[in-house]
């Protein structure tokens, strides 16, 4: 019973807030909601794109390597034609975000992918 109360008030210690909480200066701004998404939207294209060529490059080694092996050269010329089939639907899925930017949402959503002010985009946390 003692162990209880005493995990109870270092729970109770852990999420009370003092009245001068608000006065805190931590030295960094806390990014906004739309600052977040365009980090990870930029973040995940950049994934994508890196894992699209580096699946192209296998799919080079592939073919290089297969010694003239019709079903190796066969799985080799597949790898390489789903990487730039991917790659195209990257660039197109760009187009249609900023796009989406642009003309539809007509800038008061920056994603960062556009001709928008890339450093509102930017969380604070990283500058």
């Amino acid at each position: 019973m003692k162990k209880m109360n005493m995990f109870a008030l270092s729970l109770l210690a852990l999420f009370a807030q003092p009245a001068y909480a608000a006065d805190v200066n931590v030295g960094f701004t806390v990014p906004n909601l739309a600052g977040v998404i365009g980090f990870m939207v930029r973040f995940m294209f950049f994934f994508a794109g890196l894992a699209a060529l580096l699946y192209l490059l296998l799919g080079a080694f592939s073919w290089v390597t297969s010694s003239g092996d019709k079903e190796n050269v066969k799985k080799a010329q597949d790898k390489i034609q789903a990487a730039v089939v991917g790659l195209i639907i990257l660039v197109a899925v760009l187009v249609l975000i900023a796009t989406l930017e642009q003309v539809i949402l007509k800038g008061s959503f920056c994603v960062g992918l556009s001709g928008c002010n890339v450093q509102d985009a930017i969380p604070k946390l990283l500058n």
